[in-house]
Parts: C-alpha cells; sequence; structure tokens
C-alpha cells in the first residue's frame, strides 16, 4: 500500500460520491437505508441513482431521490437514459426531477431494452446517444450533467479513438463530469486520462472504483461490461468461495490500495459503485483520511 496515503493528515480531503440503485424488495430498501445512513456522515459530493434499461425502474428510481432530498441532507444525482423514451418523455422526466429540487443528472445512452449484449436500437423520437440528450437537456435545463466514460473503450466504440471522441462529444454537449466504468488495472485509467487530456478534455474525469467481493460474478459481469480483470485479482481470490469474510477483506485491501496509487496520480475525486451496501465504501474512504463531519442521516426503512 502507498506509504503517501497513509501519512497524510486524518483532515487530507478527498472528494468521494457513492452510487446507488433502487430497491425491489422491502428487504432491499432497508439495505439502501442502512448503506445511506452510514455513508451520509462522509459527507460526498453527491449519491447517484441509476435508471432501468427502457425506464423500467422510473417509479422506484423516483421515490428513492424524492426520500433522499426529503430525509437528508445529501444532493441525489438521478441516472436518465435514452432508452425506449421520446424526447418529450425524456424532458417529463427531467421535469419532475427539477421540479423535486433535483439539480444534478447523469446522462446515459443506456444499455439495450433487451439486456447487454443485444443491439441497441434508438428510439424514432428519442436521443440517440448521450450527446444528443447532453445537448438537448442542457438547451432546456440548468442541471449539472455528469456522463460515462469506458477506460477499456465502450463495447460498441470499435476503437479508442472513437471512445474519445465520444466522450469529447459528450463534453463538448455541455457535460461536466465524467465518471468512469468500473476498472481493476490504474494503468488502463491513467492511459485513457492521458488520451482525454490530449484531446482537450479539461473536465473530471472520476474513476468508478467497484470493490469485488464476488469474485466469480464480477468476472462474469465484467465480460458483458466489456472490462477486464487482472489474473492477479484471480489469484487473491482463489480459495475463498466459501470464505465470506476473508473475501470482504481481500476486497476491502485491493480497493484501497488502487484508490491510494490513483491518489499517488493526482486523482483527488472516487466515485464508489456500493451496490447498497456501505461497509467496504466507509472503510475505504476511512483510510484516504475521509472523517464523518455530521451526524448520520436520519433515513430509516
Amino acid at each position: 500500500m502507498s506509504p503517501s496515503i497513509l501519512n497524510r493528515p486524518a483532515s487530507s480531503r478527498f472528494g468521494v460520491s457513492f452510487e446507488f440503485f433502487p430497491p425491489k424488495t422491502e428487504e432491499m430498501e432497508q439495505q439502501l437505508w442502512r448503506a445511506v445512513e452510514r455513508l451520509a456522515p462522509l459527507s460526498p459530493k453527491f449519491v447517484s441513482v441509476t435508471y432501468g434499461a427502457g425506464g423500467t425502474t422510473r417509479e422506484r428510481t423516483h421515490a428513492t431521490v424524492r426520500r433522499l432530498l426529503q430525509e437528508t441532507s445529501l444532493r441525489p444525482a438521478a441516472h436518465l437514459t435514452c432508452v425506449s423514451a421520446t424526447r418529450e418523455e425524456i424532458h417529463e422526466v427531467a421535469r419532475e426531477y427539477w421540479n423535486t429540487g433535483v439539480r444534478h443528472l447523469v446522462a446515459l445512452r443506456g444499455d439495450p431494452a433487451a439486456g447487454l449484449g443485444s443491439t441497441y436500437e434508438p428510439h424514432p423520437g428519442g436521443y440517440a446517444y448521450a450527446s444528443d440528450l447532453v445537448s438537448g437537456l442542457r438547451r432546456e435545463f440548468d442541471f449539472e450533467l455528469s456522463v460515462s466514460a469506458y477506460p477499456e473503450g465502450h463495447p460498441t466504440a470499435g476503437s479508442m479513438q472513437a471512445e474519445i471522441d465520444n466522450l469529447k462529444r459528450k463534453i463538448d454537449a455541455g457535460a461536466t463530469r465524467a465518471i468512469t466504468q468500473f476498472f481493476f488495472d490504474n494503468a488502463i485509467y491513467l492511459r485513457y486520462r492521458d488520451l482525454a487530456r490530449a484531446a482537450g478534455i479539461t473536465v473530471p474525469i472520476v474513476p468508478g472504483i467497484m470493490p469485488v467481493t464476488n469474485f466469480s460474478q464480477t468476472r462474469k459481469f465484467s465480460v458483458m461490461a466489456g472490462a477486464s480483470v487482472p489474473d492477479s485479482m484471480a489469484r487473491h481470490f482463489d480459495g475463498l468461495e466459501d470464505d465470506p469474510d476473508t473475501r470482504k477483506l481481500v476486497a476491502a485491501t485491493l480497493a484501497t490500495e488502487q484508490c491510494t496509487r490513483l491518489a499517488d496520480e493526482g486523482v483527488e475525486d472516487f466515485h464508489f459503485y456500493t451496490l447498497n451496501r456501505a461497509d467496504l465504501a466507509y472503510a475505504i474512504c476511512h483510510i484516504l483520511g475521509l472523517r464523518a463531519t455530521r451526524e448520520p442521516a436520519q433515513a430509516t426503512a
């Protein structure tokens, strides 16, 4: 682990944000709000709430965002996608968010309605791509707009140059931040950041960090998402299939080392894919020097 982080004072501040997904069941609802209550005292810059393909979680996403606004002091960033919706329908959703008090959207093309691996088909009356969505939202609203970035290239990009060109279109259309898909090899992110800067992209490119506790599941998902998994990670989790406690310790160690090495490369913001669990993200933030600055959010299921 990099000693430069460990030797920094605890008051050292990094910017963090957390991603949650809208719960499907009562049990998942309770798990989500336990995570919110645990992580809120770290004063994240924002917390994002995902939005299912084709708007399949629209009402649950709205309900989660409303509750975050009403019962916590967190700043929610609602995901919004292009899939299976007209421009008018997308604007209606955005207007609902604005009227609710949301001032930050994560604007995405979105996965195909049939799921990862199927062919994406733009809605004939909608926005074809995220850059179009950003441009349309920027004309109508004054949201802060974050977009996605793919350090290993989007599966449909064709080349890394095409990936960078697409990111630049989104930024030129009015996006103010890029959040990367999860990655496990820092060299991949650093190369991507260098390419983006060379292309004139100056907005923050925030690394997406996903602590891994279920390695086999993560490897399967990574294949579909086009993200590579280093052989060294497989070796760390080898033999731990029936040992969840040790898997959790290994996951925290690996993710913390990833963050500390990124910090040594000048990274100051981290976006954690929490999977609606707080323990690993909280531990990593603690080692980074973040400390609770206020009472926990008063959100209980």
